[in-house]
């Protein structure tokens, strides 16, 4: 009598856990188990499968909240510059900088009339902030030294190998900065800056390039509008070749009260900038030339005459991940290649070497590919997983401060600066984001009411992936109270 009322009971109870087990197997199809009302209200209104969604919130050195497909690897966009910006950080220490140096052939002095013997040489050092000024700077101590006139200047690039691309490549916008170029010597990211300035009484506006270039000019216009200005100026830039140079044709119509703005545009090859800008600058300082400038290697006992040496990588980083910006972590993963691979470093061996330094980790991450290190990729993947797996190795090394001041602070600065501001969660999330056509990520920390921290990795790769930015700012809102 006991045991056969005992067997319906038990198949009931059976039966009950199949039930839940077929639940938990169909991910958050329908009720989405484990996903707090609030996020599945939030996911059910982006109306994406749930098969587009990669997810893993933890707490850091704690359980796991959340986790959907975490091995799946995802195109990451921009979210891979944490993965550039760390492998770099934790091999090559927050005070490693780049050095452009200035030397000459042993013995070589100016004449009295400032004359440098033989030809100058530049190493160029694959900084990635070297500015305008910076390069004004360098050698304005070839004045200071009595130099005035020099003949050849030989540039050596050979701490990196072919890496130049096209910049029309990934989408056809060849003249936007975010597709610049990485080479060795790279001055002010390859990137012009067009001013525009407002002439009310023309009632017009009048464009002025700087540094102007040889062989480069503006062409159209602009029009004017009397309207209130409505945000932020929009202005066409196409690029025109023909055999006089290159021309870019402006476009557009801007309001007068906007006042006055610039815009950054790539006009000329990042080799071919460098040089035009070395001989403006040179110029500007009342030097002269007499020869070319050229590639080439600096010879073995040449004399340094001057250097310039770049921020720290530890403020480097930040200009990467809070401005997120592409050329810049595509030379920070060349410079890795280069410390840690061979010389000249290559993209290809330079993902080795990044691959390296986290197996040494203990990061395996098998599904990486990091391909250029900035994200601007087709082809780039990783999981929700390994990346949620990195940034806990991170949180716990000793230069976990300079890594978490990198990232941007929601509803404060870089590229989060507009998300959650007026909120509670408000400064209390450093995030990095991503966004390609098909793409939306983001990755970082939360701090929570509590005083907990958490890592969160969400990733959709979708063609309506646009549409989970409200879920990602509930996730990050939903944390931060905790």
């Amino acid at each position: 009598m006991r045991r056969a009322g005992i067997v319906p009971g038990f198949k009931r109870w059976m039966k009950t856990l199949a039930g839940a087990a077929l639940a938990c197997a169909a991910g958050w199809a329908g009720a989405q188990p484990g996903l707090p009302a609030e996020l599945a209200a939030a996911w059910k209104q982006t109306k994406l499968p749930d098969s587009s969604l990669s997810l893993v919130v933890r707490e850091v050195d704690g359980p796991e909240l959340l986790s959907l497909n975490p091995a799946q690897p995802r195109n990451p966009a921009s979210v891979m510059k944490l993965v550039t910006t760390w492998a770099a950080l934790s091999e090559l220490g927050p005070s490693y900088t780049w050095r452009t140096e200035l030397l000459a052939e042993p013995g070589a002095r100016p004449d009295a009339r400032g004359v440098l013997p033989g030809p100058l040489y530049l190493r160029a050092g694959g900084d990635p902030m070297l500015m305008l000024q910076d390069l004004w700077t360098l050698l304005r101590e070839l004045r200071l030294r009595g130099i005035s006139q020099i003949s050849d200047v030989i540039i050596d690039r050979s701490m990196f190998g072919q890496v130049q691309i096209d910049p029309g490549a990934f989408d056809g916008a060849a003249d936007r900065p975010y597709n610049a170029s990485p080479d060795a010597l790279m001055v002010g990211f390859g990137a012009s800056r067009l001013i525009f300035t407002p002439d009310p009484v023309a009632r017009r506006w009048v464009p002025v390039m700087d540094p102007p270039l040889p062989g480069v000019t503006l062409e159209g216009q602009v029009e004017w509008s009397d309207v209130r200005c409505p945000g932020p100026p929009v202005v066409g830039t196409e690029p025109i070749l023909s055999q006089q140079g290159v021309a870019l044709r402006l476009s557009g119509k801007v309001a007068g009260s906007c006042g006055e703005f610039s815009l950054f545009r790539l006009a000329l090859p990042q080799t071919e900038f460098a040089h035009s800008v070395l001989r403006y600058v040179w110029t500007q300082l009342g030097g002269t030339f007499t020869g070319q400038v050229r590639a080439g290697v600096v010879p073995a006992g040449a004399v340094p005459i001057a250097s310039h040496e770049s921020p720290p990588l530890s403020e480097v980083i930040r200009h990467i991940n809070k401005r997120s910006n592409n050329v810049m972590a595509r030379t920070l993963l060349l410079t890795l290649g280069a410390e840690r691979g061979a010389r000249p470093a290559t993209v290809p061996a330079s993902g080795q070497a990044l691959a390296a330094v986290l197996a040494r980790q203990g990061l395996s991450m098998p599904e990486l590919v990091v391909d250029n290190g900035s994200g601007l990729s087709r082809n780039a993947s990783v999981s929700a997983a390994s990346l949620a797996d990195m940034l806990q190795t991170a949180w716990r090394s000793a230069v976990m401060p300079e890594y978490l001041s990198s990232l941007a602070i929601v509803g404060v600065d870089g590229t989060v600066r507009r998300r959650l501001r007026n909120d509670a969660a408000q400064g209390m999330a450093h995030l990095k984001t991503g966004s390609l056509r098909d793409v939306r990520a983001i990755a970082g920390y939360v701090l929570g009411a509590s005083g907990k921290r958490y890592v969160v990795v969400s990733m959709v790769n979708h063609e309506q992936a646009w549409s989970v930015r409200p879920f990602d700012d509930a996730l990050v809102a939903w944390l931060a109270a905790r």
